[in-house]
């Protein structure tokens, strides 16, 4: 059972949710907010519970649909396979995904009541955006590139920022977007492999509506956003200089990138560049946290 829970819940794939927390707290940091060691756990509970639920539900659902049936699955998409193996898990898929979002629910309640009720403006919308995502928001093009971002962008990233330090800085809001392109990006090369299945049930994300190579073309130019907004907050003054760190990974997007193009059409052959496109998605906002802490207090 324990290993069909860890499947379901792609455990994987939770490290994103650590990720996008560390950032937060390290931004709340520097900016001159001590850190509570059991707030910062309490909000690594709640993000780790929506990332389970979300993960979850999408398993469930697409089993359920029979996507998963249709899909040519990689390490980096097409779920995780582990209801076609034990389908008698189902339900313990769903179990799973329900208690989950109950816990950032009353999780999001016991902060709000602690803390503020202010950060709700963000917690409901993202609870909403947990139960709609695999169901519904799958067939608008871009309200699909663009809610994975949000929820861990927005969602997650600046709402942990918020509880954190009790109000929101221009710094945390570009920190979010940034973490809001490169997200949105993440989901949407994943779809690349996918898809012929996901075409055959409905779905209607950029992939399937404009082609994988102008989709390449949006990849790419998020991805240039996010630097331009680095750019602009170092230059700025409201992110500090060493979060030039983040440029580094500019070696990766000159492998990425040329890959992307001459694969885009080839989903076979694009599975090292999904593996880049998630070592980027990681490394970028650690780069950003190291030179976080490498700032100090302002």
């Amino acid at each position: 059972m324990l290993k069909q829970l860890c499947g379901v819940a792609r455990v994987n794939f939770l490290s994103l949710t650590l990720v996008c927390i560390a950032l937060a707290a390290a931004a709340s940091w520097q900016a001159g907010h001590p850190l509570s060691p059991g707030l910062l756990t309490l909000i690594t509970a709640i993000g780790l519970c929506a990332h389970i639920s979300v993960n979850a539900l999408n398993e469930y659902f697409d089993f359920k649909s029979g996507l998963d049936f249709l899909t040519n699955r990689t390490p980096f998409s097409g779920g995780s396979g582990t209801l076609i193996q034990h389908p008698a898990a189902a339900n313990l898929a769903l179990l799973l995904a329900v208690v989950s979002l109950l816990l950032v629910i009353a999780g999001g309640l016991y902060l709000s009541y602690q803390l503020s009720w202010q950060p709700l403006f963000i917690g409901i919308p993202g609870v909403l955006l947990i139960y709609g995502y695999t169901r519904h928001i799958n067939r608008w093009p871009l309200l699909c590139l663009l809610a994975p971002g949000i929820g861990f962008g927005i969602f997650m990233t600046l709402g942990s920022y918020w509880v954190l330090a009790g109000s929101i800085s221009a710094g945390a809001w570009l920190l979010a977007f940034i973490i809001t392109l490169l997200v949105s990006n993440l989901l949407l090369l994943n779809q690349f492999p996918d898809v012929d299945a996901d075409r055959q049930v409905g779905r209607r994300h950029l992939p399937i509506v404009i082609g994988r190579r102008h989709s390449a073309s949006v990849y790419t130019l998020l991805l240039l956003l996010s630097y331009l907004l680095l750019l602009t907050g170092v230059s700025s003054g409201i992110l500090p200089w060493q979060c030039l760190l983040a440029l580094l990974t500019l070696g990766l997007v000159a492998k990425l990138l040329p890959g992307l193009f001459h694969n885009a059409d080839k989903p076979q052959q694009l599975q090292p560049y999904l593996g880049m496109n998630v070592l980027l998605c990681h490394l970028y906002p650690l780069l950003l946290l190291a030179g976080l802490l490498w700032a100090g207090p302002a």
